[in-house]
C-alpha cells in the first residue's frame, strides 16, 4: 500500500515521466493507469489487492456434499481419503480426494504439516484371518478419579479386526486371562499370538515363559515374541494404538471406567465396520474377517505324549530331571509333565510341552 501510494505520489508531480516511473516501481503502465483509476474512485482504500475469486463458480462442490464431508470430518477426525471412501460407500457420492481435502482446507478443518520422507520398510501380512493375533497394553491412561486405565488391545493380523478393547485396572496376568476367555469364547482361538516382551507375557532369559503363556500353550495357541526395542515386529497393533489414541483418547477425559469401556466398544465397532483402512484399500476390516473354527475349550484337556518320549515333571524350582542331570525349563511350567524326544544329533533332545517345542537341550555340553 505505502509504495503504491508513493507512486501515485510522484505520478501526480507535474511534468512526471508515468512509463518511466512504473519501469522504476516494476510494474506495467496497466497496471500503474489501474492504480491511478482505483486512486480517483475510491481514494486510498481502492489501493488494496482485491480478491481474485470468480464471481460465479460453476465447477464448485454442492454445499450439501461439503457439509456431509465436514460432518464425517467433526464426528471422527479422519482425512480426506476415509472421507471420500465413506461417501462413496454409504451415500453413493463420487467425490476426489484431492476436492475432499480442498474443502476440509477451506473450512479450516486441517493444518498444513511438513513434508516427511518415510524410511524404506516391507509390509507383511498371514493369508487368513486367525493364524495370528497381535496383542499388546496401550500404556496407560489416566482417569478422571485419578485412577490409571490400561487398555488391552487384540488384534488379528490378516484382517486388523480389533478382537479385544477393554479398559482394565492393572496389567495383571489374571485380569489378562479373563478378558483373552471372553475374546476366545467369542471368535475362538488363533494359531498362534505375537505379544512384546514385558510383563505378563516376558520373554527374558530367566522368565521365557510365564503362566499365561503356559495357558495359551495348553490351548493349542502357539506363543511368539516381537525383537526387544522393535515395536515394529507388532506394527499393526502399534499402528491401532496410534489410532486409538487421536480418535479416542486425545479427545477428553473420561472420569471412570465404565464411560471409558462404553466409548471403547463403541469405537472398536467403528472401526471395524465403518472406518475405512488404507492399508485394506479403503476396506473396513470386518470385511476380511471371519471368526475360527477352533472353539474355546471350557475345560482344558488332558497333557497326552506319545509311547516313546521320555517324560518327566517339571519341579517346583522348574527344572527336570534326564540322564542323572538337571535341566532347567521355567518355572511357570512347574507341576506339568514335558517329553523330551531325541533329534538326528546324538545326544541332543528337543522338549516339548503339549505340542510346542519350548526348549532344546545338549548332553554333550557340561553342566
Amino acid at each position: 500500500m505505502s509504495l503504491r501510494q508513493e507512486f501515485l505520489f510522484l505520478a501526480s508531480q507535474p511534468e512526471s515521466n508515468f512509463s518511466q516511473l512504473c519501469r522504476r516501481f516494476g510494474i506495467s503502465r496497466k497496471t500503474g493507469y489501474k492504480w491511478l483509476q482505483r486512486y480517483q474512485e475510491s481514494g486510498a482504500t481502492g489501493l488494496a489487492d482485491r480478491s481474485r475469486r470468480p464471481r460465479h463458480s460453476p465447477g464448485r462442490t454442492d454445499p450439501a456434499v461439503e457439509q456431509q464431508v465436514l460432518a464425517i470430518r467433526d464426528q471422527y477426525g479422519w482425512g480426506a481419503r476415509k472421507i471420500k471412501r465413506c461417501l462413496q460407500r454409504d451415500e453413493r457420492t463420487a467425490l476426489a480426494k484431492s476436492t475432499a481435502h480442498s474443502i476440509l482446507q477451506r473450512y479450516g478443518r486441517v493444518a498444513p504439516q511438513p513434508n516427511s520422507v518415510a524410511g524404506s520398510y516391507q509390509r507383511f501380512e498371514h493369508e487368513r484371518p486367525n493364524q495370528l493375533w497381535q496383542m499388546d497394553f496401550k500404556g496407560h491412561y489416566r482417569l478422571g478419579n485419578g485412577e490409571r486405565c490400561h487398555a488391552l488391545t487384540v488384534l488379528d493380523d490378516h484382517s486388523r479386526y480389533s478382537l479385544c478393547l477393554q479398559a482394565c485396572r492393572n496389567e495383571q496376568t489374571g485380569t489378562v486371562k479373563e478378558h483373552l476367555t471372553a475374546t476366545f469364547r467369542r471368535y475362538g482361538l488363533p494359531e498362534r499370538m505375537l505379544m512384546d516382551n514385558g510383563s505378563p507375557w516376558g520373554n527374558d532369559r530367566e522368565h521365557q515363559y510365564t503362566p499365561l503363556t503356559v495357558w495359551l500353550l495348553l490351548l493349542g495357541v502357539g506363543v511368539s515374541h516381537g525383537r526387544p526395542y522393535h515395536p515394529q515386529t507388532q506394527g499393526k497393533d502399534e499402528r491401532f494404538h496410534r489410532s486409538l489414541k487421536v480418535e479416542v483418547l486425545a479427545q477428553r477425559i473420561f472420569g471412570d471406567f465404565e464411560p471409558m469401556q462404553i466409548r471403547f466398544n463403541e469405537w472398536r465397532y467403528c472401526y471395524n465396520h465403518v472406518r475405512p483402512h488404507e492399508a485394506l484399500d479403503m476396506n473396513v476390516p470386518a470385511s476380511r474377517y471371519q471368526v475360527s473354527q477352533r472353539s474355546f475349550p471350557e475345560q482344558l484337556p488332558p497333557l497326552e505324549y506319545g509311547a516313546i518320549d521320555q517324560v518327566r515333571k517339571v519341579q517346583i524350582d522348574g527344572s527336570i530331571s534326564f540322564r542323572h542331570r538337571e535341566f532347567r525349563v521355567g518355572k511357570a511350567f512347574r507341576g506339568y509333565p514335558v517329553a523330551l524326544r531325541p533329534t538326528v544329533a546324538d545326544g541332543v533332545y528337543e522338549i516339548y510341552f503339549a505340542t510346542h517345542r519350548i526348549l532344546t537341550i545338549d548332553l554333550r555340553q557340561p553342566n
